[in-house]
């Protein structure tokens, strides 16, 4: 009698050595670390994660538009979701219909983790702006996996990232006053920009002030004050095109600004 789907696709790693790493050889003309080595630096993650699956994994390509939904709440699991070009968010849904958006999901962020432990997906994602996304089958990367140790460390890190990325966000929510939220939430966003190598000095939000807020655990006026006094503060600045459009003359500022925020917490905590 053979096992239950559910199983099956568990059953393709579970013969995984770590002394396998030791023998493999590079898929592309520079060297990569090995697991003893120091893990994949965040400015070249993007790129690993492109060449291991272009290599090993048949993928499917899809162009979305600014608004269109990748999967969906609700939704059988079957394929991970690797973003290309452009960026996403997702909305994490409860049955009763509460909603909150989280993100921004740029160049080499991987959706649809969400689905793993049930089979079905527990929030949606949606494309912040032109882009593109390969489709990959789970099952699919699960027997690659097996077999290839570097593209089971790609997935860890990835994991790894955005469990990381969502530790960050609670404690920005926890620990910061309203400003150095929203400080703190446009330094991730040119921080992430600046490892994709792309510019910082000048980003469009495509995000609404309520989704930032919904990110941020503010509210709607909490976040266009917030935005006020930090161009008052001279660490960011509007685009006369648009107020979606933000300048920050020196990240360097930014990040003071979040820092002096925390230590003044600190000192009061004391």
């Amino acid at each position: 009698m053979s096992p239950p789907p559910s199983l099956q696709k568990f059953q393709a790693v579970r013969d995984i050595r770590v002394h396998d790493f030791s023998a493999l050889t590079p898929v592309a003309s520079n060297p990569r670390p090995r697991p003893d080595q120091a893990p994949v630096a965040p400015s070249s993650f993007w790129r690993e994660s492109l060449t291991l699956i272009e290599l090993h994994l048949a993928h499917g390509r899809r162009r979305v538009r600014a608004g269109e939904r990748i999967y969906l709440f609700g939704e059988s699991f079957e394929n991970l979701f690797l973003i290309t070009s452009g960026l996403c968010q997702m909305v994490n849904q409860t049955s009763d219909g509460r909603e909150q958006p989280t993100g921004p999901y740029f160049k080499g962020d991987w959706l649809g983790f969400d689905g793993i432990p049930t089979g079905i997906h527990h929030c949606s994602a949606i494309a912040l702006d032109i882009g593109e996304v390969w489709t990959v089958r789970y099952d699919a990367l699960l027997r690659v996996a097996a077999e290839e140790p570097l593209v089971m460390r790609l997935m860890l890190s990835a994991m790894a990232s955005q469990l990381a990325r969502n530790r960050d966000t609670i404690l920005s929510v926890n620990t910061l006053a309203a400003d150095a939220r929203v400080a703190d939430f446009l330094l991730q966003w040119a921080q992430s920009l600046a490892e994709r190598e792309l510019r910082t000095d000048q980003i469009h939000i495509h995000m609404t002030r309520a989704d930032m807020g919904s990110h941020t655990g503010l509210t709607l006026e909490t976040v266009c004050r917030a935005l006020a006094r930090l161009a008052r503060c001279g660490v960011i600045q509007f685009n006369e095109k648009g107020r979606r459009d933000i300048s920050i003359p020196d990240l360097a500022a930014l990040r003071d600004f979040v820092q002096s925020s925390t230590d003044a917490a600190a000192l009061l905590l004391h």
